[in-house]
This record gives C-alpha cells, sequence and structure tokens, in this order.
C-alpha cells in the first residue's frame, strides 16, 4: 500500500511540474517564432528588391528555410496566393497558423497584408521594413516577458506540486 501511495505523490509532483514546464515553454516559443518572422520578412524584403520573383515564389522558398509553424504560414499563404489576392492569402495564413504568439503580434503580421501585392516595390520594401521594425519592438517585449515568467512557472509548477504531496501526506 505504501508504493502505490509513493507512487501517486511521485506523478502528482511530476505532472505538476511538467504542466510548469510546459507554460514556461510558451514564452521562449512566442520569442523564437517572432524572431523567426523577422527573419523571413529580411529574406522576403531581400528578395523582393533583388530579384524581382513572384511573392507566391518567394513565400514557398522562405518556407523551405524556416522551422516548422512559421514555415508553414508562408507555405499556406503562398498556396492560397492561386485563389485569393496576396494580401487576403496573408492575413488568411496568419489566422489559421498554429503559431504561440498573441494576437497583437499576429495584428502586427497582418498588417503586412495592406500593401502586400497592391503597390509598386518601394511601397511593398517600405512595408516589410515598417513590419520589421514592429516586430523588433514584439521581440523587444517577449523577451522581457519570458525573462519574468518563465523561471516562474517552472518553479510554480514544482512548488504546487510539492503543496499538494505534503498535504497527502
Amino acid at each position: 500500500m505504501g508504493i502505490i501511495k509513493f507512487i501517486m505523490l511521485a506523478a502528482i509532483f511530476g505532472m505538476s511540474t511538467i504542466i510548469g514546464v510546459n507554460i514556461s515553454k510558451k514564452y521562449s516559443t512566442r520569442v523564437k517564432e517572432l524572431k523567426e518572422f523577422q527573419s523571413a520578412l529580411n529574406i522576403f524584403e531581400e528578395k523582393i528588391k533583388f530579384t524581382y520573383e513572384p511573392i507566391p515564389e518567394v513565400f514557398e522558398e522562405i518556407s523551405e528555410k524556416l522551422v516548422k509553424n512559421v514555415g508553414q504560414v508562408f507555405k499556406t499563404a503562398s498556396e492560397n496566393m492561386k485563389f485569393e489576392s496576396a494580401g487576403e492569402a496573408w492575413e488568411d495564413a496568419i489566422n489559421k497558423a498554429e503559431i504561440k504568439i498573441n494576437k497583437e503580434d499576429k495584428e502586427v503580421l497582418k498588417g503586412l497584408a495592406k500593401m502586400l501585392g497592391k503597390t509598386d516595390l518601394d511601397g511593398q520594401v517600405n512595408e516589410i521594413r515598417l513590419t520589421e521594425k514592429f516586430l523588433e519592438t514584439k521581440i523587444k517585449d517577449a523577451e522581457l516577458e519570458k525573462s519574468k515568467n518563465e523561471k516562474l512557472f517552472k518553479t510554480l509548477g514544482a512548488t504546487v506540486g510539492l503543496a499538494i504531496v505534503i498535504v497527502l501526506v
């Protein structure tokens, strides 16, 4: 009977610690994805400035160079451009994406859709640069939030688990 109780208490402690770690990963994943978007937009800017490739082709190429979730946004947008305008395709891809960024971050990225494919080269480059600057601010905010909350949730998960174990003993 004592072994079963010990196993149950260890499982409770382990699960609460895992929950805390999973919650804390959300913050580092957000920073990582925002940096990926910033890098992708930099590639996009350089590609349209110097190669004059069509946006769907550039997005397809970018999707192959990025990590899973962020790359999927560009791939989806590229595929959607067959049926809708570049701006609508981008906005739909952001809305449907399984990414860990928050609503405000998504709104910054959706801002790119306003001019995407609708203006001349200089207009699009300026819109990309503006979005990159907004992303820079969001990255700083996300890093600050990460530094505050990541360790907190890891510790909180373990502490809550330990408290439950103590109460049950």
